[in-house]
């Protein structure tokens, strides 16, 4: 892949620079690289210095990154530098990709040692950010690699030009729809979904406030708890947790679903779940169904009860892989946890069903039609 930056690229980065990390003369801002992300990187620390900006650009280098992994030393790739300690001290801004690039070498990885890797960081790094009221963004580009798209069968290009699109978005539009939907889901008893597919299902919401991802950082808002201090590029849901003892009729999807984890980053498409008394009765799928099968039977209690609602905010995606639950008015039905923000079932995450185009209505007044947010 080329280090020149694209014209969207530039585009994307200007846009996320300007509108949603809201970058200030004089500013210290952090961009991470890996190898395959050069080229946007690159495309961001432009931009930084173009908004009067001070950056600092910390490359990791794919190979070296392997090689430590091969000498079983992955618990040093877990021990920042003091050097790195110190400029997140000084950082008003961070910016991270995500690496490395070969997802297919990573999952075949032991996970002792990607938790050697991942966590002897994060907690530290987590509450050093939210001290210095860090202002950061995940560059989900980043996931866009050659493994991971022939993984999915997806065209790695069209991923990623879908990502870079969704970066474009006005993050006040996303904000001010995901107030108005709030505000319609507050006391909100029951929501009922209906779709022309099939797709008739109604499920009461956990009396939890819905929590608006607009793109912008939140680390001010202890509400945005851990790493939710920090937006993902792009961006633009709301999620709400749902009643686990209730959930009655079916959901059809129109859009694939994909593990919500690392591992094994399966996707799943032609789903249907049907509930009856708060529990999912019987699951199908058109491709993807015996990997869905073996994950659900792995499932503790709570496996089957309806668990988290999403509903997406961003006009600018359309069909992005592992993104359709941000496309306005795509509806997400997560089965098996809504304990991420505040519901009361703990983390047994079974799967998901994402629907384009259906109807929504909260106690009988419709919110959102034919995909359209009202």
């Amino acid at each position: 892949m080329s280090e020149s930056p694209s014209t969207l690229e530039r585009t994307a980065a200007r846009q996320l620079v300007e509108k949603y990390l809201r970058v200030k003369p004089g500013e210290n801002v952090i961009v991470e690289a890996w190898t395959h992300t050069l080229a946007m990187s690159s495309a961001m620390v432009d931009e930084v210095r173009r908004a009067g900006g001070r950056a600092l650009q910390v490359y990791e280098d794919d190979d070296a990154w392997w090689r430590a992994i091969d000498r079983k030393q992955a618990k040093h790739l877990g021990r920042l530098s003091d050097p790195e300690w110190a400029a997140l001290t000084a950082a008003d801004v961070y910016v991270q990709f995500w690496g490395p690039s070969d997802s297919a070498r990573v999952e075949k990885t032991p996970e002792k040692d990607l938790d050697a890797w991942a966590t002897g960081w994060v907690e530290r790094w987590y509450t050093t950010a939210r001290s210095r009221r860090l202002r950061g963004g995940r560059m989900t580009v980043g996931w866009v690699t050659d493994s991971r798209a022939r993984h999915w069968g997806v065209s790695q290009e069209r991923w990623r030009e879908g990502l870079l699109r969704g970066c474009l978005a006005d993050p006040k539009e996303m904000a001010a729809t995901g107030k108005r939907l709030s505000r319609a889901l507050s006391g909100t008893k029951s929501i009922r979904i209906t779709h022309p597919n099939g797709t008739d299902f109604e499920v009461a919401l956990a009396g939890t406030p819905a929590r608006v991802y607009d793109g912008f950082p939140h680390p001010g808002d202890k509400s945005y708890r851990g790493s939710d201090m920090m937006a993902n590029f792009p961006e633009g849901r709301l999620q709400v947790p749902l009643d686990p003892t209730t959930g009655e009729g079916r959901i059809v999807s129109n859009y694939p679903s994909y593990d919500d984890s690392w591992f094994p980053w399966a996707a799943y498409s032609g789903g249907s779940f049907e509930f009856s008394g708060g529990r999912m009765t019987a699951f199908s799928f058109e491709k993807g169904e015996r990997a869905f099968a073996k994950r659900y039977a792995a499932g503790g209690p709570g496996k089957d009860r309806p668990g988290l609602l999403t509903i997406g905010l961003n006009p600018k995606i359309r069909n992005a892989p592992s993104f359709e639950p941000r496309e306005r008015g795509c509806v997400q039905l997560v089965v098996g946890t809504n304990n991420v923000q505040g519901g009361a079932k703990s983390p047994n995450d079974t799967g998901s069903l994402t629907l384009a185009g259906s109807e929504i209505s909260v106690d009988g007044i419709p919110i959102i039609r034919a995909g359209k947010v009202l």
